[in-house]
């Protein structure tokens, strides 16, 4: 007997609790050893961030284990559903880097659904109910009580034919009646009592039209659709562990005499992301933008992924974030915070560096020359030199930010003050002379001389200042309007809270800055770009933005060291 060695004990450790099972299933030869996984959305909405972390399984595990991870839109619900969210869907996918081998449809086996469901009446395994919603969902009983069999369970199996047919004809009302699986009404198990399998909708569905009336429900569907793509592991959240037995139920009753020891679904359910200051509820994200409480589903405040990437985090710092926080058995409430710190590491790779002021002051040099302009060399990126250099001017009047200057500062403040120096990046070092007020006492100059022989990198240049600030060009920097967001609930967990999700919204969630320059290079910038404000944080080009009238995002902040001290 041998054992693991070393690289196979480190591998185990690193592997999730569901790549364990895939990798004892595929060991044990079970599916004939293939793997295959799907995502199935319901198109009803746009995909936030919880849908990243079950892409991210589904397409992932397929990935790392040569399987295969197919796209499957459940579709049974035609008053939600969209052809618009079925867009949206793939594009979030592929934005996040992942491919799908096929895409399929619950509507796909609409027919194949309905034979089986006719097969279950045919065998007295299932009866239309024409009692209300609210009786039926009486006599269920509850967790700790049996329920009460309803008084059509028993219906001869021709009759039951005749209705069924009804549903779909066109000639039942929607909720005269639901067709319902006969099962065990005394179960411990809520979902084993008489499930309802299939409802009424009379509307047109965005693929098959007005061919059906009669629609499955998702336990119904999703199981079977399973089944019949092949699927060998179904991984969903844990809010589906308690319909499991009925997932396998469904499977067991279709499978024809086959041997499913060896070739079925397996579903395994994994903890759901979710995030403090934000709501995932799709009811809830929907009755924001129809409220106008956001500016629609890419609002960069909504936890949506064309939010999030409107904003400006990269794929990259999603996957990054759902490596972070894992997969588990039990639910937990992820902190915001480390959704930023995953972007600010992967966007401190791949920004591009810019200068930018968002609350200006004039800043003037007495002492430079006037009229004289230089073309200085700044770095792109300084953690990647591939990303190169690009030019930005300098001259007597610069603007700088207001907070960089204080007439009268405390001990460790080490920006602009009478007396003190700093390094204007990439140029040279000043020192502050002092400032002109308006009758108000609002400062409107500062003044500063340069010391003509720090310009930085010539020989000698490399003197010590405790200060490094940013600068723009008055003359030859553009102006910009500037989205800084902030979490859009105020409170740290609204699902939680009792009160209805509308009180709870953050009223500072969105400031605008609409006096604000930025470089020249960075308006040669496009939606999507990653940049980096120097000192400021990270954005992103708004897709709004027009050469006459920039627009930038604030994706996240960076650390702010000096809030920290004067807490």
């Amino acid at each position: 007997m041998t054992g693991m060695t070393h690289d196979e004990t480190e591998e185990k450790k690193s592997l999730n609790f569901v790549e364990e099972i895939v990798v004892n299933d595929l060991k044990a030869g079970k599916n004939d050893g293939r793997l295959q996984t799907r995502f199935p959305p319901e198109p009803n909405g746009y995909l936030h961030i919880g849908h990243a972390k079950a892409i991210c399984m589904d397409f992932g595990i397929a990935e790392k284990y040569n399987g295969v991870c197919n796209l499957r839109l459940d579709d049974t619900n035609p008053i939600k559903e969209d052809t618009e969210y079925v867009e949206a869907i793939k594009k979030d996918i592929q934005w996040l880097g992942f491919k799908w081998e096929n895409i399929y449809h619950a509507s796909d086996y609409f027919q194949q659904l309905w034979d089986f469901a006719v097969r279950l009446i045919k065998e007295g395994k299932a009866y239309v109910d024409e009692q209300s919603s609210e009786q039926i969902a009486l006599q269920k009983g509850t967790p700790t009580q049996p329920g009460t069999p309803s008084p059509f369970r028993d219906r001869p199996i021709e009759e039951n034919l005749e209705l069924f047919n009804k549903m779909n004809s066109g000639e039942a009302e929607e909720g005269s009646m639901v067709l319902r699986a006969k099962l065990d009404m005394g179960s411990p198990n809520m979902h084993f009592r008489d499930p309802i399998i299939y409802r009424i909708i009379n509307k047109e569905h965005h693929r098959t039209g007005n061919k059906w009336k009669a629609y499955p429900m998702y336990d119904f569907a999703h199981g079977q659709s399973d089944y019949f793509e092949g699927v060998t592991h179904s991984i969903c959240t844990l809010e589906f562990v308690p319909h499991r037995p009925l997932y396998d139920h469904f499977i067991d009753e279709l499978k024809e005499g086959k041997d499913l020891n060896n070739h079925r679904p397996r579903q395994i359910e994994f903890n759901r992301l979710n995030l403090t200051y934000t709501v995932m509820s799709k009811r809830k994200l929907l009755a924001l933008v129809k409220e106008g409480l956001v500016n629609g589903w890419d609002d960069p405040r909504m936890p949506t992924l064309c939010g999030l990437r409107r904003r400006g985090y990269s794929p990259e710092s999603i996957r990054k974030f759902i490596d972070m926080i894992g997969y588990t058995k039990f639910d937990a409430l992820n902190d915001v915070a480390m959704l930023e710190a995953a972007a600010r590491e992967d966007l401190n790779a791949r920004a591009i560096r810019v200068s930018a002021v968002l609350n200006p002051v004039r800043l003037v040099i007495t002492n430079y020359p006037e009229g004289q302009v230089e073309e200085l060399e700044a770095v792109n990126n300084p953690e990647n030199e591939a990303d190169g250099t690009h030019s930005i001017e300098f001259s007597r009047e610069l603007w700088i930010e207001r907070e960089d200057f204080m007439e009268v500062a405390p001990k460790k403040y080490f920006r602009l003050t009478p007396g003190n120096e700093v390094r204007l990046k990439n140029a040279y070092i000043v020192k502050c002379t002092g400032c002109k007020k308006d009758e108000n006492g609002t400062v409107t100059e500062v003044y500063c001389e340069y010391d003509p022989n720090s310009k930085s990198g010539m020989p000698g240049s490399d003197r010590k200042v405790k200060g490094t600030l940013h600068w723009l060009s008055c003359a030859h920097c553009l102006p910009a309007e500037v989205r800084l967001y902030d979490r859009l609930f105020s409170v740290e967990n609204p699902g939680a809270d009792d009160r209805d999700f509308r009180e709870l919204l953050n009223p500072s969630s969105l400031t605008v800055l609409e006096n604000c320059y930025v470089e020249k290079f960075a308006a040669e910038k496009k939606p999507l770009d990653y940049l980096q404000f120097q000192r400021i944080g990270y954005f992103t080009m708004d897709k709004d933005s027009r050469p006459d009238h920039l627009i930038y995002n604030r994706t996240v902040s960076l650390k702010d060291t000096w809030s920290k001290k004067s807490k």
